[in-house]
């Protein structure tokens, strides 16, 4: 991954404008490891050439609805897709990321407990390049559009389907479903959002296209 990585941290360079702050869109399908390849990033960025690049990580899951809207709304089931986020509160952050330059707290989502704990992650006035992690930055339906003009860069992370749902089953049973169960929370759910991220993904002539193969290196 070193090459690509150094590519990555190359094009983010070329990008920067004195005062200005960068926005990096790492998307693609659940379970491309996106949050590895963002982590990876990070580590890149904050070692270049011995110099501290000011970097963060800012994922989307923290604007997953509650679990008591979505019961609420009728679509708990549906945990995870598109219409499942707070949109509106997401472009929000962004917008504020984008321009201005004092501490900018924002929701981070804990897995554990299934739920986005407030507050919990915080952009510095530092912070030169933001990288923004999530499915849905480069989805070619509305509104996901319209976050397109807010990124200096765009990566996507591509896999085989069925390596994605190998991956994907594999989730739930970590989380104690037996056989049977995990392929249903997978098939029922987060198969078709995968499948939407990789046919619906909206050109850019800012984006760097990664395709992982079927051993689905996380680190790719």
């Amino acid at each position: 991954m070193a090459n690509r990585m150094d590519h990555v941290v190359e094009e983010i360079l070329n990008r920067r404008r004195v005062g200005e702050r960068i926005l990096v869109a790492v998307a693609g399908p659940p379970a491309t490891g996106k949050s590895t390849f963002s982590e990876a990033l990070l580590k890149a960025l904050n070692g270049r050439d011995g110099h501290t690049l000011e970097a963060c990580v800012v994922p989307m899951d923290g604007f997953h609805l509650d679990n008591a809207q979505l019961d609420h709304l009728g679509v708990r089931q549906h945990k995870g897709a598109p219409s499942t986020f707070d949109f509106d509160g997401f472009r929000c952050l962004l917008e504020r990321v984008r321009n201005t330059r004092v501490p900018i707290y924002y929701p981070v989502f804990d897995r554990a407990r299934d739920t986005a704990i407030a507050g919990a992650g915080v952009v510095t006035p530092e912070t030169e390049v933001v990288v923004v992690e999530g499915n849905y930055l480069m989805l070619d339906e509305e509104p996901w559009t319209s976050l397109a003009p807010l990124f200096d860069l765009e990566i996507f992370l591509g896999a085989p389907m069925a390596s994605l749902e190998s991956r994907l089953i594999r989730r739930w049973l970590d989380h104690g479903y037996d056989l049977a169960g995990a392929k249903r929370r997978a098939r029922s759910n987060d198969v078709p959002n995968a499948m939407l991220v990789l046919n619906k993904a909206r050109a850019s002539d800012r984006a760097l296209i990664f395709f992982a193969g079927d051993d689905l290196d996380p680190n790719f």
